[in-house]
């Protein structure tokens, strides 16, 4: 017998998060993450998640401090990305640079590597972006927080406040989530006591893959049909449903429940009080479709999930579908990090069997 994916085997112990699909509930820490999305911002929930703890004022300013003295493109990292084919997607943009980082990196990893990583990612994504476009890449603003500079350094424009608060709580709600694939990939790596870019690399080449980080494009195309010029968004709704099509953002593999993500990212959007109108519509059409997939799949328990407000932020912002997964990945470096810490301080190889089922040739 074996659990196809491994699917239901337990393969570490960790003290970093709980996910409770029954209960819809995440935790970071023993914390509520909802709690700490309305609460916290993107530097004290990233120190919680690597030190266990929420800072006091003077570690979470020596915290601040190092994040942004890290921010800076190294030269030969500058020279690289300025070099590399046009053509080149993001993640594999941020692959190659994290690749060419610390080449006398060793195990086990640091929390110092880690603030590098968290720093360097949001500069690599932007510089990538812009040098892509044929425009110049901008430095870093060192008088602004983690999420306001990843905008800024984007645009060029100094950020809206309803815009930081959106990409803000997104970003704590995406941090961590568990044993998914890309950080069992991450831990995996590490386990083989490799360093912490090579096992970033991997949680990046798996990240990558469309079953795991792959942009919520049906999600975005729902809130555009939903919002036509020449009927009522139940109309829409309502012959979608009569058409039996599957409405994105919708249902999710391991809450049975409302996905406690975006019942926090509705609250910071409602919290917004309508200063940006595409955020304030995805409430209200959020409600719309709740109400009307209990009429029609009764029972089913159809809820939102994260992907849901994730691709209503990301409309807001003005980021290109092919920017977030990406973007994801400025949160969830932090979930790596301090997975690939953890595996260290009690670390053995991942060596898993396999059930052979192939003939045998005399």
């Amino acid at each position: 017998m074996h659990a196809k994916g491994l699917e239901g085997i337990v393969v570490a112990e960790t003290s970093i998060s709980d996910v409770d699909g029954k209960k819809g509930e995440l935790l970071y820490r023993g914390y509520d993450a909802g709690n700490l999305a309305q609460m916290q911002s993107f530097e004290e929930v990233a120190y919680l998640l690597l030190n266990g703890g929420l800072p006091n004022q003077s570690e979470l300013e020596a915290f601040i401090f190092a994040l942004k003295e890290k921010r800076t493109l190294p030269t030969e990292v500058q020279h690289l990305l300025r070099s590399l084919p046009k053509e080149l997607m993001i993640m594999d943009v941020l692959r190659s640079c994290i690749s060419s980082l610390n080449p006398k990196a060793t195990w086990p990893p640091t929390k110092e590597e880690a603030i590098q990583l968290i720093a360097l990612f949001p500069t690599i994504i932007a510089s990538w972006i812009r040098h892509s476009a044929g425009k110049v890449p901008l430095e870093p603003d060192h008088s602004l927080n983690h999420v306001q500079n990843y905008l800024y350094m984007m645009s060029g424009n100094q950020p809206e406040a309803a815009h930081v608060s959106a990409l803000t709580s997104y970003l704590i709600l995406t941090m961590e989530h568990g044993m998914n694939a890309s950080t069992f990939a991450a831990r995996v790596v590490s386990s083989t006591e490799s360093d912490l870019p090579s096992a970033i690399c991997g949680a990046l080449g798996t990240m990558k893959g469309p079953l795991h980080g792959g942009a919520p494009t049906g999600v975005l195309q729902l809130l555009s049909d939903v919002q036509s010029d020449t009927k009522s968004p139940e109309e829409i709704v309502r012959e979608k449903l009569q058409r039996g099509e599957k409405l994105m953002g919708f249902g999710h593999r391991v809450y049975k429940t409302t996905d406690p993500r975006a019942i926090a990212l509705r609250h910071v959007l409602k919290s917004t009080g309508g200063a940006d109108q595409v955020l304030s519509n995805a409430v209200d059409i959020e409600q719309l479709i709740t109400q009307l997939l209990a009429e029609y799949k009764p029972g089913r328990n159809l809820h939102v999930n994260v992907e849901y407000y994730a691709a209503a932020v990301m409309d807001a912002i003005a980021f290109k579908p092919d920017w977030f997964t990406p973007t994801f990945c400025v949160s969830r470096i932090v979930g790596w990090c301090t997975h690939v810490i953890e595996q260290s301080e009690d670390n053995r190889i991942f060596r898993p069997q396999q059930e052979y089922v192939g003939t045998r040739k005399n």
